[in-house]
């Protein structure tokens, strides 16, 4: 058995924290501890984001069951939601404390739990507030502060608005902004639908960084191939890829190679496999439902002749009470055979 688990342990050093040109977007109920550590096992360069945790979790909450991780996850950014200038400040300091690489604000969200605790996408519509935010976040740490935003909310969709919107972050010191190329809708759109209804705006996220060419910009909206990816970063710094890496969590098995130069062999999807086992008796012997770790795994063999049958055995046996990591093996087994 590859021990791809073990030869994670080498987490690539970035001098100075110099940002990355591909990234995984925070997804909630998806890049969890779980599934980030199965992302490694796959790509060990791209930057990888938690869900997005809002401040008042992080004060009041208990700190090691939301932020908790395992160092081979770096690099690692957290993602908060929030407004209050000083939790976040004080979320940015333990997020340096814990180990993070990057704390990121959100101010994309449009969902209507986001907008009842005033954060997320609403927050566009008062940068000089979420200037305040940054300034306190910079203030207390030393890793970067970036802020994942839209390209508008509501009737403030203009390419001007968005202008003056980084124009004002940048002044309080924000280098870094991962724009999704939507606009948001607060009222009458579902936060899936804000995925996908409001057209994508590529061009205003590229002319953006020809105006602003002192700032890291980074793209997000869409992205469903790394040759997308690549055309893209002839206009951007970077990419960030959402839902098409959880849908086939694969397509990141080139990517070491063709965005930072690396030349260690690529992993088939079956050492892939093998190397969650060990990680895989370690949390259920703490008492961790298989499930929680498989369901981040159903579509490894996305798009290959096993899927089916791997998926199948996955589904079925992973939530039976005591299942452990035989499950993969009998999974790995079956499609072995095919």
């Amino acid at each position: 058995m590859t021990s791809l688990s073990k030869m994670s342990l080498a987490t690539p050093e970035v001098s100075d924290r110099q940002p990355y040109p591909l990234s995984i977007a925070p997804m909630m109920d998806r890049t969890d501890r779980h599934y980030r550590y199965f992302m490694r096992q796959i790509t060990m360069r791209t930057l990888l984001y938690t869900e997005m945790v809002t401040s008042a979790a992080i004060k009041h909450g208990d700190k090691d069951y939301l932020l908790g991780f395992s160092p081979l996850e770096n690099p690692l950014a957290l993602q908060v939601g929030g407004d209050n200038p000083q939790d976040l400040a004080e979320c940015a300091r333990l997020a340096e404390s814990m180990g993070y690489d990057e704390i990121n604000l959100n101010v994309g969200c449009p969902s209507d739990r986001v907008q009842s605790g005033h954060f997320g996408a609403c927050l566009m519509k008062t940068p000089d507030h979420v200037a305040k935010c940054i300034e306190a976040m910079i203030a207390a740490t030393t890793i970067p502060v970036s802020v994942k935003h839209r390209i508008g909310v509501d009737d403030l969709d203009r390419y001007e608005d968005m202008q003056n919107f980084v124009r004002i972050l940048a002044e309080a010191g924000c280098q870094r902004f991962s724009v999704h190329a939507r606009k948001a809708w607060l009222q009458g759109l579902s936060p899936k639908d804000n995925r996908e209804v409001p057209p994508l705006r590529y061009a205003d996220v590229h002319r953006l960084k020809k105006e602003f060419p002192h700032l890291f910009i980074e793209i997000n909206g869409g992205f469903i191939t790394l040759e997308q990816a690549h055309e893209q970063l002839q206009y951007v710094d970077a990419v960030m890829i959402g839902r098409a890496a959880y849908d086939n969590p694969y397509l990141f098995a080139m990517c070491d190679r063709e965005f930072f130069g690396e030349e260690d062999p690529i992993h088939s999807r079956v050492e892939v496999a093998e190397a969650m086992i060990e990680y895989i008796d370690q949390w259920t012997a703490k008492g961790l439902r298989l499930h929680k770790i498989t369901r981040h795994m159903l579509q490894l063999f996305h798009g290959q002749a096993g899927s089916r049958i791997w998926k199948r055995i996955l589904t079925e046996k992973s939530c039976v009470a005591g299942a452990g990591s035989e499950v993969i093996r009998d999974a790995i087994a079956a499609v072995s055979s095919l």
